[in-house]
C-alpha cells in the first residue's frame, strides 16, 4: 500500500473563501481538499488533509508524516516567515515537502519575501491559486515515486 500525501494547512486558512478573496481569491479550503483528494487519487494516491492555526499541532503532523507519509505538500500560511519549528521539523524528517501558497509571496509585502519554510523544503509552489495545489500534489507524487521505499508508486 503506497503511502498518502499529507497536505498541511496553516493559520487564517480555514477563513478562505472570504478572506481577502483580491488576493487567496472565493475557492474555502473544503473545496481544495476535494480537488487535492481527486487529483491524488488519479495519481494512485490517498491524502491526509489537516488544517490548524496552532504551530505546535503543525509540527506534530510534520513528524507524524516521517513514518505515515510519502511526501508533504505545506501551506504554513503566515508561519512560513516566521517559524523556525516548523524549518527545524522538515529538516528532521526526511520525508519531502513541497511548501504551496495561493499567492506569490514574493511578489507581496516584504517581511513575506522570505520563507524560513521554502529554506527547509524540497520546492516551492506559488502564486496559481487553488492550482498551487494540485501542483505541489503531483510534485509530491513524483518525488515519493523516486524515493527509495515507494519504487514506481501508483
Amino acid at each position: 500500500m503506497t503511502k498518502p500525501i499529507y497536505v498541511l494547512n496553516g493559520p487564517n486558512l480555514n477563513l478562505l473563501g472570504t478572506r481577502e478573496p483580491e488576493i487567496y481569491g472565493r475557492v474555502t479550503l473544503p473545496e481544495i481538499e476535494a480537488a487535492c483528494a481527486a487529483r491524488a487519487a488519479q495519481l494512485g494516491r490517498a491524502i491526509v488533509f489537516r488544517q490548524s492555526n496552532i504551530e505546535g499541532e503543525l509540527v506534530g503532523w510534520l513528524q507524524e508524516a516521517r513514518a505515515e507519509a510519502c511526501a508533504v505538500v505545506l501551506n504554513a500560511g503566515g508561519y512560513s516567515h516566521t517559524s523556525v519549528a516548523l524549518h527545524d521539523a522538515i529538516t528532521a524528517i526526511g520525508v519531502p515537502v513541497i511548501e504551496t501558497h495561493l499567492s506569490n509571496p514574493a511578489a507581496r509585502e516584504e517581511f513575506r519575501h522570505v520563507s524560513l519554510v521554502g529554506k527547509a523544503a524540497k520546492g516551492v509552489i506559488a502564486g496559481f491559486g487553488a492550482t498551487s495545489y494540485l501542483l505541489a500534489i503531483e510534485a509530491a507524487h513524483l518525488i515519493a515515486r523516486e524515493s527509495p521505499g515507494e519504487g514506481s508508486g501508483a
